[in-house]
């Protein structure tokens, strides 16, 4: 098992800020994933030690600045989608590919809620199920990346 540094963990993060401001069209601005979340929910679960709730919120606030959206709205809903994260973390690494890949879907969307009624508290109209999309795309990344690290690893967990 290779050894995992926090150098690791905060470059994958700048690689997903990027991703996550890159200036999506059309279609793309409804079907993009939130890529720091689920980089921050993908090290939660590997590394806890490293990644943790704190990481997460302010991984929320520098989104907050370089989206320009409501100060906080997305470190809240990040810090609270890593606390359920954190909380199940011990008895995620025992389920299979399929079952973590449930459980972060539902972290997905349990972030989009939060977002959405903070949204919806500052004022904001209601999106539609198109608001939604970005928990399918992502839940697809995930399973890629979850799957590929999994079959690295020598160890499937799809049996």
């Amino acid at each position: 098992m290779q050894r995992i540094n926090a150098n690791r963990i905060y470059l994958t993060l700048i690689i997903a800020l990027v991703f996550q401001i890159l200036p999506w069209s059309g279609f793309g601005l409804y079907i993009h994933p939130d890529f720091v979340l689920l980089v921050l929910l993908y090290w939660i679960l590997r590394a806890p030690k490293l990644c943790s709730i704190g990481t997460a919120w302010l991984s929320g606030l520098v989104i907050d600045l370089a989206t320009g959206s409501l100060f906080g709205q997305n470190a809240l809903a990040y810090a609270l989608t890593a606390f359920f994260a954190v909380t199940y973390q011990r008895r995620l690494i025992l389920f299979t590919v399929w079952q973590q890949t449930a459980y972060v879907f539902l972290l997905l969307i349990v972030n989009q809620i939060c977002l959405l009624v903070l949204k919806l508290f500052a004022g904001g109209e209601n999106p539609g199920w198109l608001y939604f999309l970005p928990c399918i795309s992502g839940i697809l990344l995930w399973y890629v990346v979850a799957f590929s690290s999994v079959g690295s690893h020598g160890k499937s967990k799809n049996n």
